[in-house]
């Protein structure tokens, strides 16, 4: 996990840069850009049968559905004996909504009035979050790294991303650009959460192996 997080400094860097641009120029703001406008008129409102699409993507950012999702990951990741993974899923996801929860009542857009806070997006942020780590445990099962398995860190998290911000605007909960915000929240917390988890956990191993030296000595 290491190799890929550090692989994705730049990325996350880029990307904290659009979270900021995007809150600055929608901060307080009640309603569309022209972009969240025109892509509106074209995804908002859709009917059946992606209109239950849409509402099966947006249960599993709800606690519900979000909850399920992350018992399974850290489940998956307990049986391949991968603690470390397990702990940056439990971390990442925490840190990535709070950071979202956080940015919307710092930036305070809102839509369908007061009180609606919306920018970015918590669900997209959420599974961006989980299928960017998904891919990083990914690579390192494979032994993929560099530009390889930077790309399939950025795929996934592609995918996962498209399809939640696709179904918040298709279900008019959020504009385009909240998605895109949620997006790039995932993609600037989480290499970073996945270095502070890989550093503190190489110290805790570090430690008894320093113990068992000095009383060698």
């Amino acid at each position: 996990m290491a190799r890929s997080g550090r692989g994705l400094g730049t990325v996350a860097t880029l990307a904290a840069l659009v979270v900021v641009v995007l809150g600055v120029r929608y901060a307080g703001d009640g309603t569309p850009g022209r972009a969240d406008a025109r892509i509106s008129a074209v995804v908002d409102g859709v009917g059946p049968p992606w209109r239950h699409v849409a509402l099966a993507l947006d249960f599993l950012g709800e606690p519900a559905g979000s909850t399920l999702l992350i018992v399974a990951v850290v489940t998956g990741c307990l049986l391949l004996r991968r603690p470390r993974a397990a702990v940056l899923v439990v971390a990442g996801v925490g840190v990535t909504v709070g950071t979202a929860t956080l940015l919307k009542h710092v930036v305070g857009r809102t839509i369908h009035g007061a009180g609606n806070l919306s920018y970015p997006s918590g669900h997209t942020a959420f599974l961006t979050a989980l299928a960017l780590m998904a891919a990083l445990l990914a690579t390192h099962r494979l032994g993929l790294g560099g530009a390889a398995g930077t790309l399939l860190v950025l795929c996934a998290a592609l995918v996962a991303g498209a399809a939640m911000g696709w179904a918040q605007v298709a279900l008019g909960a959020h504009y385009p650009t909240d998605a895109l915000g949620g997006w790039c929240t995932a993609l600037a917390v989480i290499p970073v959460t996945a270095w502070l988890v890989d550093r503190t956990a190489d110290r805790l191993l570090d430690r008894p192996a320093d113990a068992g030296r000095l009383e060698r000595r």
